[in-house]
């Protein structure tokens, strides 16, 4: 088995009680073999981003510790989209559920598959607030600290809901 790992995994979504389906995911993040949830931010309601004609989302930022190899997580995160009732049928479009991995340690990877850190993650403020939330001194690699990353972009619109 691996040494445990801390990750963070981006939660949204802007279908189906959206609240309801990030607790949902909370929780079953927590049943992933060999991970565990650490804490988790609380949620707020975000105006959409890319694709704007669609309701405002509810996102969170959980902090997990996992012995898993990144793709294994990744994998389980997909599935637990997948039974959650995602269906990609537009990028950037609503979703019921949506899991990012966005950080896995200090780890960088760059594959057609998985990139880490999450390629959009410097720019997203609804990713930024709650990440900010639980480490705000956190170096993400290549851009540099949570903090500095979210005073450089627009966190206007973003609301904190639990």
């Amino acid at each position: 088995m691996n040494a445990p790992v801390r990750v963070f995994v981006g939660l949204g979504s802007n279908l189906e009680d959206p609240a309801r389906q990030v607790a949902l995911a909370l929780a079953e993040l927590d049943r992933i073999e060999h991970t565990h949830v650490l804490r988790s931010s609380r949620l707020y309601r975000t105006p959409p981003w890319g694709d704007t004609a669609q309701p405002a989302f509810v996102n969170a930022v959980a902090e997990l510790q996992t012995q898993l190899p990144a793709e294994r997580l990744f994998a389980h995160l997909q599935r637990l989209e997948a039974a959650a009732g995602r269906r990609r049928e537009r990028r950037w479009g609503p979703r019921v559920l949506d899991l990012d991995l966005l950080l896995y340690g200090d780890r960088v990877l760059d594959e057609p598959a998985m990139r880490i850190p999450h390629p959009h993650l410097h720019e997203r403020a609804f990713v930024l607030v709650p990440l900010a939330e639980l480490a705000p001194a956190l170096e993400v690699p290549g851009h540099g600290r949570v903090d500095a990353l979210l005073a450089a972009v627009d966190a206007g619109g973003i609301e904190a809901v639990g």
